[in-house]
């Protein structure tokens, strides 16, 4: 259907999780986030941040008032379950509207609906309905999701909050950090304790491939992991980056620009990008 995209649920969860100092949740421009299902099933719990979608008497859909999608950089509809853009349900329905009357992208529809969804992050379900500038700035983001169900990267505070372990079920951590963390005191089988500065100095060559390893050794028993430092921008995102040229067999721009769409705040240090290069060059060679 013209103007409509599917969205995985992974991707909508990062959406979800993007932040600089505030989540950019707190920005109104940012994301249009609407429920396409009936008004009980929305009362019962819908994805946090939501809007329902407004119907007239006969049923029919129509544009929020506060809709203002000549703004909205990404609007994302849903219905119950939702797979496919060659029929036409609840979400299309209300995509398509949504498409004609001024959205500036592409409408997104959510595959697999809220069904999928809450079964894959039921802690981004809510009642709430209303949320106030304060509350959306008080959002603490989850960890960025690189490999669905396996893969997070996140700063310092993820690395740290029992809430975080315990909602995206993590098993181990790689520590970034120069400092010593809390969830793992000590380095072993669930944490690897990668202790280099964020500095041009830095060498992180030589330490991706015990990286790549480890989280290796975590996906064939299946327990995902975190991969963390202070901002969660720069020495962790080179070590994720790593990895995805490991397990894909990719290049370090190809591994880049998926990390990247991940977690757009991502920006490894000049000479961590020349060392993922390197290792790029000795991996082919």
């Amino acid at each position: 259907m013209e103007g409509l995209a599917l969205i995985e649920p992974t991707e909508l969860y990062n959406m979800l999780q993007q932040a600089t100092v505030y989540s950019n949740l707190s920005d109104n421009n940012y994301l249009l986030l609407i429920d396409a299902r009936n008004k009980n099933e929305y009362n019962e719990s819908h994805v946090v941040t939501a809007k329902k979608a407004p119907r007239n008497k006969d049923g029919q859909f129509f544009v929020p008032f506060d809709a203002e999608l000549e703004c909205k950089q990404n609007v994302v509809v849903y219905d119950s379950n939702s797979s496919n853009l060659n029929e036409v349900t609840d979400a299309t329905d209300c995509g398509s509207l949504l498409w004609e009357m001024g959205s500036r992208n592409k409408v997104y529809i959510l595959k697999g609906g809220y069904e999928e969804f809450s079964a894959l992050y039921p802690f981004l379900r809510t009642q709430k309905i209303i949320f106030m500038p304060k509350e959306l700035d008080e959002i603490k983001p989850y960890p960025a999701e690189i490999i669905p169900g396996f893969l997070y990267l996140g700063n310092w505070r993820q690395g740290n909050a029992p809430y975080v372990q315990k909602d995206v079920k993590i098993k181990a951590h790689i520590n970034c950090c120069v400092e010593a963390e809390t969830f793992f005191p000590e380095a072993g089988p669930q944490l690897l304790h990668i202790q280099v500065d964020d500095s041009s100095e830095a060498d992180l060559l030589g330490k991706f491939e015990l990286a790549c390893k480890f989280i290796e050794n975590k996906r064939e028993k299946n327990e995902p992991i975190l991969v963390f430092s202070n901002l969660g921008i720069s020495r962790s995102a080179a070590i994720v980056i790593a990895y995805m040229m490991y397990y894909k067999n990719c290049s370090d721009v190809e591994a880049f620009n998926h990390v990247k769409k991940c977690c757009n705040s991502v920006q490894p240090n000049t000479a961590f990008l020349e060392q993922l290069k390197a290792w790029h060059k000795q991996r082919q060679a």
